[in-house]
């Protein structure tokens, strides 16, 4: 696969690695940029070519760190912009502060909208992104949204490597439709978990809807933080006669305590995507084989293509 015309595809520091796999799948060069930062800290970024007149694609997941990460992000926007790049595409594989997206409580905020304004602010004239949290948040833009999913890709590789007498299990009921979605494709049972979250970051499981006695579970999310929802979901699982038990998310943010508390779960292994850059310590899970990554370049740089071709990106979602 390869583009033609007037494209151009850059990356800031989040995950450089994914932008040059993206550019490899499109046969492009990645864009020359200065990425420094100032003695105090500040982003000091500069374009290292012309970019006038270009169809311009910025390679920047707002994962941890992540007020670093978004900052650099709204910088480069703005730098492009003021460039005359003629339409400029954030690609954010992993928009952060997606889980705050409603009041649910008194006096909080609705981070993900104040997020959505500071890019479209920025400058940004679309956005393409994978797995939001919540799809609703395509909403709170006012500009064009593609928004991709990981299904396919993860949903392949299961193919290939089945686990016999599987059923899908999602780790709450918000997920029930991701979970029903991966389940119908991979021709399983589904299962799901009452659960209940005190505070932030805290989760009780209260029981199990379904029948997992003696089956091969797999859990299904759209991402793993701290890692204590999939891990209190693997012990009630347990006791509710399950055998082996996987889990597969897109985001592997695994911050806190989120490796000790995987490495001493029930959890068999782990399938998650590139959206975000593995820490160093899931490195470790990585190379003991409980940590599996697959890659998402593939799919990113075919709904690039898509984009600057102007072209539908509804076959991706397949």
């Amino acid at each position: 696969m390869s583009v033609t015309g007037n494209i151009k595809v850059f990356s800031g520091n989040a995950h450089r690695k994914l932008a040059e796999e993206i550019c490899r799948h499109l046969s492009c060069d990645l864009g020359k940029v200065s990425t420094d930062r100032f003695s105090d800290g500040e982003f000091n970024f500069q374009i290292g070519e012309n970019v006038r007149g270009t169809d311009v694609f910025i390679i920047q997941p707002t994962c941890p760190p992540t007020d670093r990460n978004l900052m650099e992000l709204l910088i480069m926007i703005d730098t492009f912009v003021r460039a005359s790049a003629e339409r400029v595409t954030a690609v954010i594989p992993y928009f952060g502060y997606a889980r705050s997206d409603k009041k649910d409580r008194p006096r909080v905020p609705i981070a993900a909208k104040l997020v959505s304004n500071l890019i479209t602010t920025a400058g940004a004239h679309r956005i393409l992104t994978i797995d939001l949290h919540a799809s609703q948040i395509q909403g709170f833009f006012d500009i064009p949204v593609d928004h991709l999913y990981a299904a396919p890709v993860i949903v392949e590789y299961f193919q290939a490597n089945p686990i016999e007498n599987m059923i899908v299990v999602s780790p709450d009921t918000g997920g029930a439709e991701r979970a029903r979605a991966y389940a119908k494709r991979l021709n399983t049972g589904l299962a799901l978990c009452d659960k209940r979250r005190e505070k932030a970051n805290v989760a009780d499981i209260m029981n199990i809807v379904g029948d997992v006695e003696g089956k091969n579970c797999l859990i299904i999310d759209d991402m793993c933080d701290t890692g204590g929802t999939i891990c209190k979901v693997a012990e009630a699982l347990k006791k509710a006669g399950a055998e082996d038990i996987y889990a597969c998310f897109s985001h592997a943010v695994l911050s806190g305590n989120a490796i000790n508390n995987i490495a001493n779960s029930h959890i068999k292994k782990i399938i998650v995507t590139n959206t975000i850059p593995l820490c160093e310590k899931g490195k470790v899970l990585h190379d003991e084989g409980r940590i599996e990554v697959l890659s998402v370049g593939m799919l990113l740089a075919r709904g690039i293509k898509s984009i600057h071709d102007e072209t539908s990106v509804s076959s991706l979602f397949i």
